[in-house]
């Protein structure tokens, strides 16, 4: 049997709704579509004003660009994350610091607040595999008298904020609760990835949720950021083709950034069923790998819910107990070699040679490489059968007894 790790659920909705972008609206670039997708958005979350932009990468791009976050800036983000959550603030000249984890792989708190100094700007937490972070204690942080009196504030809106700006990445984590709420009713702002192997997918893009305090009015914000996200334009293409609104006016030098209808179209099928029939497919997904795997002692599973929190189900990330991280990779080879799609999320960014050539230490980061070195993430998607889960059940057990045969038996 063979086991894809991912797959985009490409059905007749969204074959419909993309035919519909080519044969009835006469539109390509950001249009209708792309406005219907953020309204479904907001309805999903509870937040009246997000945007859709063409990556989670460049959202969050110009939300430190938003912020005025530059040279000599500190952006906090957790060790163990994809390397866009760095480069989205490396990019524009700030400096990454990165912090070690909690148990659950999220960011540790306690962590934040030693690495928090006049010159910290921004704190990106990361709901990996779709597991919120702990929102209450992270924003009872950043505003607290000891951060604000730290905050050292260079523009009006950092001035206007009186503290870091706190910026969810949540590109895994969309449908994801905290205290019973959207996860994205809690950060300044929560960015969902929307790109091809994520739970929502319009091949590519991303989705900011604008969710400022006062005084900040977030649908002013809204209207900016759409304008800041298309160079600074303040009418997309479509809303310049409308009757007599053909005169526009640039703003502020802006990023060109903006998701195409061709691309929502995609989106907007999925996320119209994705809470009543997408979402519990994962959750299905999820229950039947955690009965698979109840009854081995050697399995460290993933968070899944308690009575805070509940997961998007985006990835399926199992450990395993007294594994090396060289008897790990023999296990993903044992699955491979049977047709199972496995991975592993992530190599921690300290490992990768562009952070150590940047000075970046794994050995920083001890809870970080302890949560890497015996993790195999499992195939989750959509129409995946019981079948095929079953299947890959049995070869990570064999897998597992293979690779500790082995072990014994060079020993």
């Amino acid at each position: 049997m063979k086991v894809p790790f991912c797959l985009p659920l490409i059905d007749q909705d969204v074959i419909n709704e993309v035919n519909d972008t080519l044969t009835n609206t006469g539109w390509l670039t950001t249009g209708p579509k792309v406005r219907a997708l953020e309204q479904e958005i907001n309805k999903l979350t509870g937040i009246p004003n997000s945007l859709c932009v063409n990556s989670w990468t460049s959202g969050a791009m110009l939300i430190l660009r938003w912020f005025d976050i530059g040279p000599g800036d500190e952006v906090i983000i957790p060790a163990y994350t994809y390397s866009a959550t760095a480069l989205c603030a490396m990019n524009i000249g700030a400096k990454v610091v990165m912090v070690d984890v909690s148990d659950d792989f999220n960011i540790n708190v306690a962590n934040i607040r030693k690495a928090i100094t006049k010159n910290t700007k921004a704190i990106l937490p990361v709901d990996i595999g779709g597991w919120p972070c702990d929102y209450d204690e992270i924003m009872e942080l950043v505003n607290s008298e000891e951060v604000k009196n730290k905050f050292s504030p260079d523009s009006d809106r950092q001035r206007k904020l009186g503290r870091p700006v706190v910026l969810s990445d949540s590109a895994h984590s969309i449908g994801a609760t905290y205290k019973g709420k959207s996860a994205a009713q809690f950060g300044d702002f929560t960015i969902f990835s929307l790109h091809s192997v994520k739970n929502v997918t319009a091949g590519e893009g991303g989705n900011i949720v604008i969710n400022l305090p006062a005084p900040f009015d977030n649908a002013d914000e809204y209207n900016f950021l759409k304008a800041f996200a298309l160079n600074g334009q303040n009418k997309s293409a479509f809303e310049k083709n409308q009757v007599g609104a053909w005169r526009y006016d640039i703003i502020d030098q802006g990023l060109k950034i903006n998701m195409p209808d061709i691309c929502a179209a995609v989106a907007l099928a999925q996320i119209k069923k994705y809470t009543a029939e997408m979402l519990p497919e994962r959750k299905r997904i999820f229950t039947q790998y955690n009965e698979g795997f109840a009854n081995y002692d050697w399995a460290i599973l993933p968070n899944f819910k308690n009575d805070i929190k509940e997961s998007s189900c985006h990835l399926y990330t199992i450990r395993f107990k007294d594994i090396t991280e060289n008897e790990r990779d023999a296990m993903i080879q044992y699955i491979s070699e049977r047709q199972i799609g496995v991975n592993v999320h992530y190599i921690p960014m300290a490992m990768l040679t562009l952070f150590k050539n940047k000075g970046y230490d794994i050995k920083d980061y001890p809870n970080t490489f302890n949560l890497y070195h015996n993790l195999i993430t499992l195939p989750v998607y959509n129409n995946l059968s019981p079948e095929q889960i079953s299947y890959v059940i049995d070869i990570v057990i064999e897998s597992y007894n293979a690779v500790k045969k082995n072990t014994h038996a060079a020993i």
